[in-house]
């Protein structure tokens, strides 16, 4: 008789929405707060938030695969011990955060905060603001989630430009270079920031890259806020030369005060782009795939770090 297929899984709203597992599969509850509960498990699911801190609590055992709840994985590989394989939850959270970048966009170029200040004050105030339609948008950042924000931008007759790592050419057309965006961000109306952070894209969002956008054009950060340069965004947006919409800061959490809050022309939403109600019935889906490929033998999805 061989042993079950022993899983640990966070907490108890993940472990519902799998819902029944195959025969030969022991699921047990570990948040990695604690040691671990065992000296081998065979899929190791951490907490959605604060994955890298708990990695630590990994020496010292084995593991067949640590599989993640979100797409980034910035900071993993200098906190998961050796000999670890671990995959990133592509496929979970792309249709949520590209909902919310085109929320975002949506809400800052037709004014709706504006409506809604005023509201809140109870008044009428009609304005004309911007479009989406007819607007230059340069998506950067051309992975899964970019691929979803360009699905959804697509009924909107926006002209887009796509920019990632290399230039390239696919179905669509031609996919620009990072390296371009010196020549690319004068044409922008809109930027919308979706990079993976790493040591290349640290700090890529500058004074010099925010300089080179015309007056009045809107930067929509999804990615992570090191990509950004937090005083280059606080001065532009301070003078007024810039508008922002920000799912994610550096710091953060932003603290309570920040000056970035009180700017009408700030939009700022507390990370919240894969957190909806589609996340956790697709990250259910995810595990229990992973399961089922351990048990034939197939290799896991996602695999991004070996240790």
């Amino acid at each position: 008789m061989t042993d079950p297929l022993l899983v640990s899984l966070p907490g108890r709203t993940l472990r519902d929405a799998i819902g029944t597992l195959p025969d030969g599969v022991e699921v047990v509850r570990w948040d990695m707060d604690s040691p671990a509960p065992a000296d081998h498990l065979d899929l190791v699911v951490p907490p959605y938030m604060g994955t890298a801190d708990r990695l630590r609590r990994l020496a010292g055992v084995t593991t067949r695969l640590v599989q993640s709840q979100s797409i980034g994985y910035d900071h993993v590989a200098d906190a998961l011990p050796p000999g670890q394989v671990f995959a990133n939850a592509a496929s979970v959270h792309e249709t949520s955060t590209a909902e919310l970048a085109l929320a975002l966009v949506l809400a800052a170029q037709r004014g709706i905060p504006d409506f809604v200040r005023a509201a809140n004050e109870g008044r009428w105030a009609p304005a004309r603001h911007e479009s989406l339609a007819d607007r230059r948008v340069l998506l950067l950042g051309y992975g899964g989630v970019g691929r979803a924000i360009e699905a959804r931008l697509a009924p909107f007759e926006v002209s887009l430009t796509r920019v990632a790592s290399r230039a390239r050419d696919d179905a669509a057309g031609h996919i620009h270079g990072i390296d371009e965006l010196p020549t690319l961000l004068p044409e922008a109306d809109i930027v919308i920031v979706g990079v993976p952070l790493t040591d290349g894209t640290t700090g890529l969002v500058d004074d010099a890259f925010l300089s080179a956008l015309p007056d009045g054009a809107l930067v929509v950060n999804i990615a992570r806020g090191k990509v950004t340069v937090a005083d280059a965004i606080l001065d532009h947006a301070t003078r007024g030369r810039l508008r922002f919409a920000l799912d994610v800061t550096d710091p953060e959490p932003l603290p309570e005060g920040h000056p970035l809050f009180a700017l009408p022309n700030v939009l700022i939403t507390p990370h919240v782009g894969g957190a909806s109600t589609a996340m956790m019935p697709r990250m259910a889906r995810l595990v229990r795939e992973q399961i089922e490929r351990m048990l034939r033998g197939d290799e896991p999805l996602n695999v991004v770090l070996r240790t």
